[in-house]
């Protein structure tokens, strides 16, 4: 061990945890693959929300070449290429072919991103990342079928690909750098929120007192630690956040690895947490613990006999071009982009945004949304929740949350009410079709078929002691489906609901 060896450690990573990151980031990948297949006709076919004829007359030459997702509208099309999205992933995850399933899986993923940027999450960033890292990382050394044919057809070097090697090279660098940007963005936007949400003097409720009442198990985590643990654990995410990168290099340079053990053990607990406290969070939350595989140490009993493996100069060349073009494009693209560029009309922002800032302030309300729809046989249903009775209550398991009918993609749906002309129109039709699609009203229910609907966004004030307000709602869309046009309802907040709100449903249909 010579007196680089801690800075090789920081900057570098086992072979063993990098085979821990592609086989995590591989199942994560297949499974947010895998659930696609609920939204490829509505946000991914011709007859869906967002048909090829609207958004190809939208998008530049770059765009339409590169999106292969946009070369045909047909559900066939799609539903083949998700699934050999889905074979991609499994062989990504097997390591099999390892770096060309990793460039195909990262490609694959921006076109589909591509084909519906409205449906562009937070988690699509972390996989948008972290694939593309994983291009360049040899993730198929080990724990992979290309290490098990290397050793059969004796190819491999096995001195060089022990599972206790230690890889430094370019890309080992720079996605610990991009983890370290992450959770820096993240803490710093919590730290300097102007209305100091994360901090212990919050006023009028901390930040974690607000989102921890979403599921079964923020009700648990309310019980347990009450308002005050809540208010006192309200700035430690913001320091851990800000300062748990750090010190895990820190550890690493150090070569402790209980104290690297120790800060993946924070973030993998903080993530965990939100998993369980906030509702549709679960793949987002494992896709960030999969992150920091490349921090975990040598976990084999051999750890302490490892060795540093360089890339050779070759290979660092064109590693040096591709991050170094990615990184000065995200520095474009957040400091220098002109507003044209930063739409999405564009490949540059859904391929180069780089901003984590989420969660920033407390939530001052919770939001859910209801569509009370008239059939032609005069029942009132709730095209949304497709529910043969209209609920107004807030929606929960057994508690009160923040929720929706539809979760998933279809959060989305309700911030595009601003859409107008056929955007508009394909976006508020096609929940009159499917309710009569699910309703198989042309053959068997011609009585069922969809006459009309409004669609309102119900809103409640989030308040001490797991309280919320009275809710109040706001017309959002009224929409006549035997009609081509639609007329926008009044966009008036404010007025209330009362608590069963058993009239209001059919009255106003």
């Amino acid at each position: 061990m010579n007196r680089w060896s801690g800075l090789r450690a920081a900057i570098g990573a086992p072979v063993e945890s990098l085979a821990f990151y592609r086989i995590s980031l591989g199942l994560l990948l297949f499974a947010e693959l895998a659930l696609r297949f609920n939204y490829l006709h509505a946000f991914y076919s011709e007859e869906g929300t967002l048909p090829m004829r609207l958004l190809g007359a939208e998008i530049d030459p770059i765009y339409r070449a590169v999106c292969v997702h946009c070369y045909s509208g047909s559900l066939v099309y799609q539903q083949v290429l998700l699934g050999g999205q889905c074979l991609v992933a499994a062989l990504f995850t097997f390591g099999y072919r390892t770096r060309l399933m990793s460039f195909l899986s990262w490609f694959l993923y921006l076109s589909i991103t591509l084909r519906n940027t409205w449906l562009a999450f937070i988690l699509d960033r972390y996989f948008h990342y972290l694939l593309f890292y994983a291009m360049l990382l040899p993730l198929g050394d080990v724990w992979s079928v290309d290490a098990w044919l290397s050793k059969r057809t004796e190819k491999g070097d096995s001195r060089n690909k022990r599972s206790t090697d230690i890889l430094v090279s370019i890309a080992t660098i720079a996605l610990k750098m991009q983890i370290l940007w992450i959770y820096f963005d993240a803490g710093y936007g919590k730290f300097t929120d102007p209305l100091k949400g994360w901090t212990y003097g919050a006023d009028p409720l901390p930040a974690l007192d607000s989102y921890a009442r979403h599921t079964i198990g923020a009700r648990y985590l309310y019980a347990l630690l009450g308002p005050f643990g809540l208010r006192l654990l309200t700035p430690t995410v913001v320091w851990a956040e800000l300062l748990v990168v750090p010190i895990a290099l820190l550890g690493s340079y150090l070569g402790s690895a209980s104290v690297v053990w120790a800060s993946v053990g924070v973030i993998w607990s903080l993530h965990v947490g939100i998993a369980a406290t906030i509702r549709n969070t679960v793949l987002l939350s494992l896709i960030a613990n999969c992150a920091w595989c490349i921090f975990l140490p040598p976990v084999t009993s051999q750890s302490k006999s490892a060795e540093f493996r360089q890339i050779p100069l070759k290979q660092h060349i064109p590693m040096i071009i591709l991050v170094a073009s990615f990184v000065a494009g995200s520095v474009w693209f957040e400091t220098a982009s002109n507003e044209c560029n930063q739409s999405m009309k564009h490949i540059w922002s859904p391929m180069l945004h780089n901003r984590w800032n989420v969660f920033v302030g407390a939530e001052e309300y919770v939001t859910w949304e209801i569509a009370p729809g008239k059939l032609q046989d005069g029942s009132v249903v709730d095209v949304w929740g497709n529910k043969d009775h209209v609920d107004w209550n807030m929606p929960g398991s057994g508690a009160p949350c923040t929720s929706t009918a539809r979760p998933g993609r279809w959060r989305s749906f309700p911030y595009l009410a601003e859409l107008e002309g056929e955007s508009g129109e394909a976006l508020w039709s096609y929940l009159c079709r499917q309710w009569d699609s699910n309703n198989s009203v042309d053959n068997e229910h011609p009585g069922r078929r969809l006459v009309r609907f409004k669609f309102f966004m119900l809103q409640a004030d989030v308040l001490p002691n797991m309280g919320f307000s009275a809710t109040r709602k706001r017309l959002i869309k009224e929409y006549n489906c035997s009609s081509i046009t639609s007329s926008a309802g009044d966009q008036s907040e404010g007025s209330s609901v009362d608590g069963e709100g058993e009239n209001l449903g059919g009255d106003e249909l």
